[in-house]
């Protein structure tokens, strides 16, 4: 299980990214200063790391210097949006930098590239009979090939990484497609039911009264 490191001293917004990625399957440990993160890093491995500028005792550029000969991926995420920390930020060696206030579904989003970047997730996932590589974005059910487009992959990543979980319409839509989920809109069955036939989950892949989707694999 990916492993990540949130040092963030505004307790809401870190119970808001602990919740998010929890839902997402990380397994997500809180820091809410510099020299507690610090003590952290020296006792536990940590596959990522989200870190606060403006930090009680050690601010989260000093505590990058600390952090650099680990090799640990850090994202910066800070009120403190501005070019000049934006370009610092980078060079100390942080691979993204987000600006407050950002969308839950930006930071998950920008998470999951800098993991791929440091091959950190699982490159080749099974669920249900079929076969998911997520380097070369390819599926396949008993040896064969089933031909996915773009948006059908994205909504079967989706899925396979929430299993059981009943997924709102209005989470799918702004998960796969991005933006707001426009009322009354078929998108999201649409392709639901094209996927299901595709991939042959007729029956794994649930529909929730006035929900949404749940899989079941």
């Amino acid at each position: 299980m990916i492993r990540v490191l949130i040092v963030e001293d505004e307790k809401p917004i870190s119970n808001l990214i602990r919740l998010s990625l929890t839902k997402e399957g990380y397994h997500c440990v809180c820091a809410f200063d510099g020299g507690e993160a610090a003590d952290l890093l020296e006792r536990e491995s940590f596959d990522l790391i989200l870190l606060d500028v403006m930090l009680p005792e050690v601010d989260g550029f000093e505590l990058m210097e600390y952090i650099r000969p680990m090799e640990i991926p850090v994202i910066f995420l800070t009120a403190r949006d501005d070019v000049a920390d934006r370009v610092k930020g980078l060079r100390l060696g942080a691979e993204d930098y987000i600006g407050k206030p950002f969308a839950v579904a930006e930071l998950l989003a920008r998470v999951d590239v800098v993991l791929r970047r440091y091959q950190k997730c699982d490159m080749v996932l099974t669920a249900g009979g079929l076969t998911i590589d997520t380097g070369s974005m390819q599926v396949w059910r008993e040896g064969r090939e089933i031909a996915l487009t773009r948006t059908e992959y994205e909504l079967l990543l989706l899925f396979v990484r929430n299993p059981h979980r009943a997924l709102y319409r209005e989470t799918i839509y702004e998960r796969v497609w991005g933006g707001e989920y426009p009322y009354g809109s078929k998108a999201v069955d649409i392709h639901v039911q094209r996927l299901r036939r595709k991939v042959g989950w007729e029956r794994e892949l649930q529909a929730v009264n006035k929900v949404g989707y749940r899989l079941f694999v």
